[in-house]
């Protein structure tokens, strides 16, 4: 029987529960969010696979999380989440050495880009941050249905609310470029891709659940491209007003192994405006309920992507 964990309000890593016997595979876990996701499940036992697109910066990774785990049980596999062709590949030498898969965290994405095109002709943020993860996850998918409990945990940002729209006329964003509407776009898409997912496992009554999360403003690489980053003294200005990497990773930490979390769940920081703190459930928009959107975003991302699911 498990016993659901504590509701206490400061949910941390000391709350995640033995991973023993786990297989996790998170993306984009050589640095950042990704990076502590991973250290903290292999900490708790979980067989962690690393999956980077640079496979030399996922190794220095790994020898750097095994030096503050020594038991640490890590592989790292080649993925990049913007190629079609990457996933595929990535997904075949998954499924081959990994039967079942407990947990899939599609972490890896990129934001507020200058205009640039995925390998594939996507535009590179809605390519590398929805696309790639749909057909990652879709592709897997087969190999976490029999495994009891297993959880699909989609990154999602506060700037689902911000200038964003599933553009159906211009999803890849060919006629004017707006890179902070693009990766709204994006980030309502994981949303939206995360409860029609868990709608649809749960018409067949499977266990595995599709859950989301947000770490709030977290001072990790993905904010390069925002204006200023470049200046003397941001990364410091960011550091006072930001979660650490360690804290933005709790809430999707709390999301994939959190007993009492449940399918369709949100969750994110607990401080003003979601901006930072201790992760708690959350809500999302309105427009990401939008079930009409969600199944027609669905069946676009099949097209595009060539993956169908098994649910």
């Amino acid at each position: 029987m498990v016993v659901p964990m504590s509701s206490h309000a400061k949910w941390t890593a000391a709350d995640v529960p033995d991973q023993s016997g786990r297989v996790a595979v998170v993306t984009g876990s050589n640095t950042g969010l990704g990076y502590e996701t991973a250290l903290v499940l292999a900490t708790r036992g979980a067989h962690v696979v690393m999956a980077v697109r640079d496979v030399d910066k996922g190794r220095a990774a790994a020898a750097r999380l095994q030096g503050q785990a020594p038991r640490a049980d890590v592989t790292v596999q080649r993925l990049d989440v913007g190629s079609l062709d990457s996933v595929r590949a990535a997904v075949d030498e998954l499924k081959s050495a990994y039967p079942r898969i407990d947990l899939l965290v599609n972490n890896a994405g990129v934001m507020y880009p200058p205009k640039q095109t995925t390998p594939d002709g996507f535009e590179l943020q809605f390519g590398t941050n929805h696309l790639g993860p749909f057909a990652l996850t879709g592709l897997l998918l087969e190999n976490l249905l029999p495994v009891e409990g297993s959880r699909v945990v989609a990154v999602a940002s506060i700037a689902h609310t911000i200038q964003a729209a599933i553009h159906f006329d211009d999803l890849q964003w060919e006629r004017k470029y707006n890179r902070v509407a693009a990766y709204g776009q994006s980030k309502l898409a994981n949303l939206m891709f995360t409860y029609q997912l868990n709608r649809r496992l749960a018409a067949r009554n499977e266990s595995t659940i599709a859950v989301a999360a947000h770490p709030g403003i977290s001072n990790t690489e993905l904010m390069r491209h925002i204006p200023g980053s470049s200046l003397p003294g941001f990364s410091a200005l960011a550091g006072l007003v930001t979660n650490s990497p360690e804290m933005g990773a709790l809430a999707t930490l709390r999301a994939a192994t959190d007993p009492a979390v449940r399918g369709a769940e949100y969750y994110g920081p607990d401080g003003i405006r979601e901006l930072r703190g201790h992760p708690k459930r959350v809500e999302s928009s309105k427009q990401s309920h939008d079930q009409d959107v969600q199944g027609r975003l669905w069946t676009v991302s099949e097209e595009l992507t060539g993956v169908s699911y098994p649910v």
